[in-house]
């Protein structure tokens, strides 16, 4: 079964909890829904000692994830996302940006224009020299198995976003890495990976949190031999990323 078909299998039983996107309506191969329950799964995830310490936390700018990054901004902490498709770059989110009472409107994609700070991949690796790497890196899925091993929506985004906060330093092997999807998003059988697929550490469902033991995180960066060059060409920060590599091997 192709990763497609499993997507696919999968979207026919969300379709029945999701909530419909203003633009992409129920496109999933566009975005990733919020849906029923996902006030639940996200008392779960906060109730969490370790989100409670945590300073630094990414966030995927996916529907089902507005909650978890209005609490992040509210509750003092620097946020890291991305705009759609990575279009302009990630951007921060914290109490220096987005004042008091505006933190529901900051985790909306509009919000984050408004009130977020762009920040470059250098930017980021100086906040990484003050607050040390991420401590949590949170996307939402369109399948993911008891493995830990996750399907986007096809476009590869968080996968991207993972390799080029690998090679600056900003997430490692300590960096916790959370799916926050629906249950029926959760499949119990194999599928197959490669060596860019972001595993995860957690899955936080709006009935239970899995724990998944020694999950497989990439370590191997941008791969760029397989970047697809319309993606190169629309996401600036694989561009600055190229400039900086090349700019080291010039040294």
């Amino acid at each position: 079964m192709s990763q497609q078909d499993v997507r696919e299998g999968v979207w026919e039983q969300l379709i029945k909890v999701a909530k419909p996107d203003s633009r992409f309506h129920f496109d999933f191969g566009e975005f990733i829904p919020d849906y029923e329950g996902s006030e639940q799964a996200l008392g779960r995830l906060l109730s969490m000692k370790i989100y409670s310490m945590a300073r630094f936390i990414f966030v995927t700018p996916d529907n089902n994830l507005e909650g978890l990054r209005a609490r992040t901004i509210q509750y003092g902490k620097v946020l890291l996302t991305t705009t759609y498709a990575i279009k302009r770059g990630f951007v921060v989110l914290c109490h220096e940006t987005v004042r008091q009472g505006k933190e529901d409107f900051a985790s909306l994609l509009d919000g984050q224009e408004k009130l977020g700070r762009p920040v470059s991949l250098s930017e980021i690796r100086e906040l990484v020299d003050r607050l040390g790497v991420l401590d949590f890196f949170i996307t939402g899925a369109s399948v993911i198995n008891l493995q830990g091993i996750r399907f986007g929506k096809g476009h590869g985004y968080a996968d991207l976003e993972w390799a080029m906060l690998s090679e600056i330093g900003a997430v490692d092997e300590s960096t916790i890495v959370v799916a926050f999807v629906h249950d029926c998003q959760v499949e119990d059988m194999p599928l197959t990976t490669s060596i860019f697929d972001t595993a995860v550490d957690m899955i936080v469902t709006p009935t239970r949190v899995i724990h998944v033991e020694k999950p497989l995180k990439p370590t191997v960066g941008v791969v760029w031999e397989k970047l697809d060059e319309k993606l190169f060409k629309t996401i600036p920060p694989l561009q600055e990323l190229k400039a900086m590599r090349e700019g080291g091997k010039s040294e």
